[in-house]
């Protein structure tokens, strides 16, 4: 089953969109009846800079004069004679019911884990969902602040940091290839759920250095962490020290897509680095998504317009605690992933410094 319906509130990732994977099935319903795909990213190349692609396969041009065409100069495709024959009638797989994980399915898991490759990232994620489950796909914004911090190794060595919206877990996973302690947060318990399977399947890349990665409940519109302890993905209070004593990096992808959740996200941001021991760096990577509206009768970028809003407000606040320094990253560094690097794609950079009392 890998066709997907499309309702008025449906979003579709252009990552899943534009280029598919050739591992690129439904493998199960998740606990809200989404089907849930699993997806193969192969790194493309070493860390230190050596270039994989050449592994890949190598689609060949071909030549315009040899395309057959019909007398009007029209593409000539020739079609699959249609079966006359035959009595049977055509059946479409339909899913009725949702059953529970099998043993089968978790020797599935493990299979998958031996057979992956240390250069293949394996993601499980859904395609087609409404807005507000728009974290469960995948999106090129994770995919660039994935670049960027492989071909930055070394400023995130053995360093503890923070994700903001996490989603599949794809870019903590990436960052746990070099850093120390990666805190993956979100919120929702089906989709922390989907982000611990990704976790655990892709620990081969991050195991080996001896780092951790922590998937927690973090929601920006609450004033304080989850610490109850009857609740899956809550923290502890050694956790929440050693993430104000420790945190040197803030990373978000493409979470800026709705104006209240990109006001709670800057708010979460002053809220932990005035809260952090050491100064601490955000990396909050965007697309800039243009839309016609027919309130302006022109192609605007309003969730994109709303997020430099609150950029300059940032940079521009003097509350005399903190002083917060925002600038442009240039997009000049190496490619890791397969995917179409657009130019609405931006990564920002955000210092943020405790002034002295």
């Amino acid at each position: 089953m890998d066709q997907v319906t499309f309702r008025s509130d449906t979003v579709l990732s252009d990552v899943h969109l534009l280029l598919p994977n050739t591992r690129h099935l439904m493998k199960r319903l998740n606990g809200v009846g989404q089907p849930v795909f699993t997806s193969k990213f192969r790194i493309l190349r070493d860390i230190d800079g050596k270039d994989s692609s050449d592994d890949l396969p190598v689609r060949e041009s071909s030549d315009a004069s040899d395309v057959p065409r019909d007398e009007d100069g029209d593409l000539d495709v020739v079609r699959r004679p249609r079966d006359t024959t035959s009595d049977r009638d055509a059946v479409c797989p339909i899913i009725l019911s949702q059953s529970a994980a099998t043993s089968s399915d978790q020797d599935e898991d493990s299979d998958e884990e031996e057979e992956s490759a240390r250069d293949i990232i394996i993601i499980e994620h859904t395609m087609a969902t409404p807005l507000e489950d728009v974290g469960k796909q995948i999106w090129r914004g994770a995919f660039l602040l994935a670049d960027f911090i492989l071909a930055q190794s070394s400023m995130f060595k053995g360093a503890t940091v923070l994700e903001l919206g996490a989603g599949t877990g794809l870019t903590s996973i990436v960052m746990a290839m070099v850093a120390k302690t990666v805190y993956c947060t979100d919120v929702g318990e089906d989709l922390l759920n989907m982000c611990q399977r990704n976790v655990t399947v892709n620990k081969q890349h991050f195991e080996p250095q001896e780092s951790e990665i922590m998937v927690r409940q973090l929601d920006w519109m609450a004033d304080d962490f989850c610490t109850d302890a009857d609740l899956e993905f809550s923290w502890t209070d050694i956790e929440v020290a050693d993430l104000h004593d420790n945190t040197t990096f803030v990373i978000a992808a493409d979470v800026c897509y709705d104006d209240d959740l990109t006001d709670a996200l800057f708010r979460t941001i002053y809220r932990l680095s005035s809260n952090m021991r050491k100064p601490s760096t955000a990396y909050i990577s965007i697309e800039k998504r243009l839309n016609f509206t027919l309130q302006h009768m022109d192609v605007s970028c309003e969730a994109y317009d709303h997020f430099r809003h609150c950029l300059d407000q940032l940079q521009q606040m003097k509350d005399g605690k903190m002083n917060f320094k925002v600038e442009l990253v240039k997009i000049s560094f190496p490619q890791f992933f397969q995917y179409e690097r657009v130019e609405q794609l931006e990564l920002w950079k955000v210092t943020a410094e405790r002034l002295n009392k």
